[in-house]
């Protein structure tokens, strides 16, 4: 059979092709693609897009806001992607995400990204002011988690706090738990900790221990340079089995095989209260403790400044984020284990449901420690850089 092609028939493809290449393509948050209309925007028969890169910990609490909002917003398509905040901040730098709005768990990473992208040549990544500024969805802070008996080894003389310099010294001790006063049975003192370079909550931690043991409130680069403080951090480190790449990985650990995995494990807030109550019974009693000053994980949401974000996107993801923060949305965060970002908003309610009145007994508690300002982005990034030289190249 032989198929005719009319000069008509070859017109209306090249006609077709040329309308293609003006219309264009950009990948959302997900990889897809979506065509941009007149004005940019992301649009498919009027509908505005709307990508949203975000810390994989909100999972569960971001789908549930999301799924009553796309039926009462038809026309805006919202496009969500959960990823490791220090991944997704590094793919927005390469511009291999291209997201309308960025929330990763920590004004870190935030800021950490914004310096590498303006390092860069290019504009600011996020808005300093106004209503586009970074401003928090849901917080939880660092906290311990241990068994008890060793914990109370480890807090004795520490005024009833776990400590870096307790948790330095015992694992430093050439005779593990039974140097400093624990039985010889329980071997050496293994810490659970992430990755700092892949990780905030590793990169959390590192700078916890960094503030102890400089007991200032802030850092500068020259401190991060001094060899009896790079000496000390790499003895801490000496007690990480393997660094993993989430703190849930701890806390299931803890679940399934008790304290043969780790004693302490330094998580978020959150995260705890996932799992504490399963722990229960497995090798002991495991509960929370609050270090003497903690960092808290904001998870602040910004919308990106970029080429690819239009003004409707940018209408349509302040929609979005106002919903968020409102006040119904946030009062559903203690139900996923996060504390509101609205400060307005009660954690602790007389709910029997309520996470910081059901797990009083494990530790749990509403009132935070004092709370350390975070590093800005040159410190974490010569943190990472640090970490990776004295503790990454010998695990290798």
């Amino acid at each position: 059979m032989k198929v005719k092609i009319t000069f008509g028939a070859v017109l209306a493809v090249a006609a077709t092709f040329s309308l293609l290449g003006t219309v264009g393509c950009r990948p959302t948050a997900t990889g897809e693609a979506a065509d941009a209309g007149a004005d940019g925007a992301m649009v498919d028969a009027g509908i505005i897009h709307v990508s949203m890169l975000y810390s994989s910990e909100m999972k569960e609490w971001i789908e549930a806001a999301a799924a009553p909002y796309r039926k009462a917003h038809p026309d805006v398509r919202l496009i969500l992607a959960a990823k490791s905040s220090i991944t997704g901040g590094e793919s927005i730098i390469e511009e291999k995400e291209t997201p309308t709005i960025f929330c990763p768990d920590d004004s870190t990473i935030l800021n950490l990204t914004a310096a590498d992208w303006k390092a860069r040549g290019r504009a600011d990544l996020f808005a300093a002011d106004g209503e586009d500024a970074p401003a928090p969805l849901v917080v939880t802070p660092v906290v311990w988690v241990a068994w008890e008996d060793r914990a109370d080894v480890l807090r004795k003389g520490t005024k009833g706090r776990l400590t870096w310099r307790a948790l330095h010294d015992a694992i430093a001790s050439h005779e593990g738990w039974a140097g400093i006063g624990g039985p010889p049975a329980w071997g050496f003192v293994k810490l659970g900790q992430t990755d700092p370079t892949l990780s905030t909550a590793g990169l959390s931690a590192l700078y916890l221990m960094t503030l102890e043991y400089y007991g200032k409130p802030t850092v500068e680069e020259a401190d991060l340079l001094k060899p009896d403080y790079e000496t000390w951090v790499k003895e801490i480190e000496k007690g990480v089995p393997k660094f993993e790449t989430s703190p849930g990985t701890f806390m299931t650990d803890m679940v399934r095989f008790g304290p043969s995995k780790e004693d302490v494990a330094i998580v978020y807030e959150n995260v705890a209260i996932a799992q504490i109550e399963n722990a229960q019974g497995s090798g002991g009693h495991l509960k929370v403790y609050y270090p003497p000053a903690t960092l808290v994980s904001d998870h602040p949401a910004a919308i990106v400044r970029a080429d690819w974000v239009t003004e409707p996107q940018r209408q349509a993801a302040r929609a979005w984020l106002a919903y968020l923060r409102s006040r119904p949305i946030q009062e559903k965060a203690p139900g996923f284990g996060f504390r509101p970002g609205d400060v307005s908003v009660p954690v602790k309610t007389s709910d029997a449901r309520n996470p910081w009145t059901r797990l009083a007994p494990y530790g749990i508690e509403a009132e935070l420690p004092p709370v350390a300002k975070g590093p800005d982005g040159p410190i974490a990034r010569n943190l990472m850089t640090m970490w990776r030289r004295l503790v990454a190249t010998d695990a290798q």
